[in-house]
């Protein structure tokens, strides 16, 4: 089954809706939105056509039925087996031509973890779930020292030490920022240009001992590291109003001064998107371009600490 946004009982929580720019973007080219709202299993996607990558993925997660799977156990075996997606036409993804090609010095970044779908009532089907996550519409380019790194380390802390542990179910939105002003990859696809993403954010969506809807998001950004190997083309990053005052209460924390937590406010300024209203905690004051300096991830090493959660 898909994303379902009746998942948690507090509340529905549907998906993310796009501005009315990114709306009639599609209809300016005469596409329809809802051919790229992809369905997986445990979990779906919006794709976007134009950039050819996903604009988020919306996943449900049951920490009571996740089943252990080694990643070499799928596809019979035979290691990972990365696909486009025959339901969008084929030039609207990207697959080997780009995580091939010269300087593609980046991982296939799932967006939805392949682990957070692997559940189900029986080892079958959470294999299969699994195995859904390695169509290339859930992939972007991300530098190993982000998608192996902090990304990683946050992907493990929401679905190990929270979801599991706890026997939680939860709503986990991901995905990239989608900016006009993004860098270019060295390496032109098929003869063209194209813009990779630096920042990429996550949602999650989940309820409290008294059964109220709460959520709570993170960001991080790896154009530092794609500068420093020469992925690509360096770039100004323009400096936009403050957001809102933090309150006196946080959250979840990480490593200096909560870096790479933020307000939902500041995904949705960033993304266009409008997520679900939910009870929010932390409030996010920084400019975004502080925060886009301070998530850049440096190494492999980068240390999350994560304190006073209460998921």
């Amino acid at each position: 089954m898909s994303y379902s946004p009746a998942f948690l009982k507090s509340d529905i929580v549907p998906f993310p809706t796009l501005n009315e720019n990114q709306r009639n973007s599609f209809n300016e080219e005469n596409l329809d939105v809802n051919d790229y709202l992809l369905s997986y299993d445990n979990f779906s996607l919006l794709h976007n056509p134009f950039r050819k990558f996903p604009f988020y993925t919306a996943t449900n997660i049951d920490g009571k039925l996740i089943k252990e799977i080694k990643r070499k156990e799928l596809f019979d075996g035979n290691g990972d087996k990365w696909t486009k997606d025959s339901r969008i036409p084929d030039n609207h993804q990207f697959g080997t031509e780009l995580y091939s090609a010269e300087k593609s010095d980046f991982d296939r970044g799932h967006m939805t973890k392949r682990e957070d779908v692997q559940w189900g009532i029986d080892i079958e089907s959470a294999k299969k779930a699994a195995e859904s996550t390695f169509f290339y519409t859930n992939a972007i380019p991300q530098h190993k020292k982000l998608n192996r790194g902090i990304w990683l380390k946050l992907e493990n802390y929401i679905l190990h030490h929270e979801t599991i542990s706890k026997n939680l179910k939860i709503i986990l939105f991901t995905g990239p920022v989608l900016r006009n002003q993004d860098p270019e990859f060295v390496t032109p696809i098929n003869g063209m240009p194209i813009k990779l993403p630096t920042l990429f954010w996550k949602v999650i969506y989940y309820e409290n001992s008294e059964n109220e809807l709460m959520r709570v998001s993170f960001i991080t950004n790896q154009q530092d590291i794609l500068e420093k190997n020469r992925v690509i083309k360096p770039i100004i990053v323009r400096t936009v109003d403050r957001l809102p005052e933090k309150s006196q209460h946080n959250f979840q924390k990480f490593k200096a001064a909560e870096t790479y937590q933020t307000d939902v406010s500041l995904i949705e300024s960033l993304t266009n998107l409008t997520f679900h209203k939910a009870i929010e905690i932390f409030k996010e004051k920084r400019p975004v371009r502080l925060i886009e300096q301070s998530t850049n991830v440096r190494g492999l090493t980068d240390t999350v600490i994560i304190k006073n959660i209460t998921l």
